[in-house]
C-alpha cells in the first residue's frame, strides 16, 4: 500500500485472529490530519484491538496499515514513539505525585531535557491539577486522572493521539470537560482516534466508525449516519404511561423495535403511516393519553441498533445453512 500522506492513519483490510476466534474481521478506512474519529461499538466488538494493532502494541494477522507515514507491521516500535496513546485501564502509578509521573513520562518519551520544565507545566495547567503536582495520584477522582493521564499521553507534542474508551467511568460533566480538551487539541492540528461505547460521545466526533463482532457496518459522520443509512422510518411517540404501552406497541406488524428515550418512545416502523395509525387505536383502546406520534430524525443509537439487527437479519440464514 502507498505511504497517502494527505492521511493520518491508513488501514486496509485489516485482520486479527486469536486461534478460531476473528477478533477484527477485514476492515478499511482512512483518517485526515487533525479529524476527531471515533469508533462505535459494544463492548467485545473490536475496538481495543484495533486500537492497538495501531499503537504497534499487538501485531496483525494480515492486512495493511499505516500511521504517521509508518508500517504498524514493520515499524511498529518506531510508532510508538511518534503517538500518544491512552489505555482503558488508568496507566499513571497511584503511589507517585501528579509532579512526578509527569517527570516520568518526560523521561520515558524522550522530551529534550530544555523543554521538559515547559512542557510539565503545560500539563499541569491543562490538567488543572497546578496546585495540586505535589498531591499522590491515587487521592484524585477520576476524572482528575483522565486528564493527567491525557496529559502525560502527550508531553511528546505527538501529532496522533489514540485514546481507547478514555472516559469509561467519568462522571457527565467531566466527560464533557475531557471532550473539550480533545477538542482543543484537534484544533491545534492533532489527528484523535477515540473509541467509545457512549452513544453521546460518538455525536462529538468528525466522523464514526461502527464496529460490531469485529466487522466495519458503517462509516460517515454523525449527521450523514442518520440520515442515510437509517432506512426505516422513526417514530416518536409521547403518551401516557409510556413503559406500559411500550410491550403492546412491540407486537404491532410494522414495528420493528421500540424502546423508552426519555419520557417519549422511539419506534421503529417497516410501515410509518401503517405503524403511526396502529399506535394511535392501541392507545386509545388502553386509555392512555396520546400528545403525538411523529417522525423523527433518528438518533446515533437508533441507527446502530438498525445496522446490527439488518446485519444479525443476514447472518441467520447463513448460520442456519452452515449447520
Amino acid at each position: 500500500m502507498e505511504h497517502e500522506t494527505q492521511y493520518a492513519v491508513v488501514v486496509k483490510d485489516l485482520v486479527r485472529t486469536f486461534g478460531k476466534f476473528t477478533a477484527v474481521n477485514h476492515i478499511s478506512f482512512q483518517i485526515k490530519p487533525g479529524e476527531v474519529f471515533g469508533f462505535l461499538g459494544p463492548n467485545g466488538a473490536g475496538k481495543s484491538t484495533t486500537i492497538r494493532m495501531l499503537t504497534g502494541i499487538l501485531a496483525p494477522t494480515s492486512g495493511q496499515g499505516i500511521v504517521a507515514g509508518l508500517d504498524i507491521f514493520t515499524q511498529a516500535e518506531i510508532i510508538k514513539t511518534k503517538i500518544g496513546y491512552m489505555s482503558q485501564k488508568f496507566s499513571l502509578y497511584e503511589d507517585l505525585t501528579v509532579e512526578e509521573n509527569i517527570n516520568f513520562y518526560n523521561g520515558i518519551y524522550q522530551v529534550p531535557v530544555e523543554k521538559r520544565s515547559q512542557r510539565k507545566q503545560w500539563a499541569l495547567e491543562m490538567a488543572g491539577l497546578t496546585s495540586h503536582r505535589r498531591s499522590l495520584t491515587r487521592i484524585l477522582s477520576t476524572g482528575w486522572k483522565q486528564r493527567l493521564a491525557l496529559g502525560c499521553a502527550i508531553l511528546h507534542e505527538p501529532p496522533i493521539l489514540f485514546l481507547d474508551e478514555p472516559t469509561s467511568g467519568v462522571d457527565p460533566i467531566s466527560r464533557r470537560e475531557f471532550w473539550d480538551l480533545i477538542y482543543d487539541l484537534s484544533n491545534q492540528g492533532v489527528t484523535v482516534f477515540v473509541t467509545t461505547h457512549y452513544m453521546d460521545e460518538a455525536e462529538y466526533c468528525d466522523r464514526l466508525g461502527l464496529i460490531y463482532r469485529g466487522e466495519l457496518i458503517a462509516i460517515d459522520t454523525p449527521e450523514h449516519l442518520k440520515t442515510r443509512f437509517m432506512r426505516e422510518d422513526v417514530l416518536e411517540v409521547g403518551c401516557e404511561h409510556p413503559q406500559q404501552a411500550l410491550e403492546e406497541i412491540e407486537k404491532i406488524d410494522a414495528v420493528r423495535e421500540a424502546a423508552v428515550f426519555g419520557k417519549y418512545l422511539h419506534v421503529v416502523t417497516s410501515d410509518r403511516e401503517h405503524a403511526e395509525q396502529a399506535i394511535k387505536s392501541l392507545l386509545g383502546r388502553m386509555n392512555l393519553r396520546c400528545d403525538h406520534v411523529t417522525k423523527i430524525v433518528p438518533s446515533l443509537e437508533d441507527v446502530f441498533v438498525s445496522l446490527i439487527e439488518a446485519r444479525d437479519r443476514v447472518e441467520q440464514p447463513m448460520q442456519e445453512v452452515a449447520r
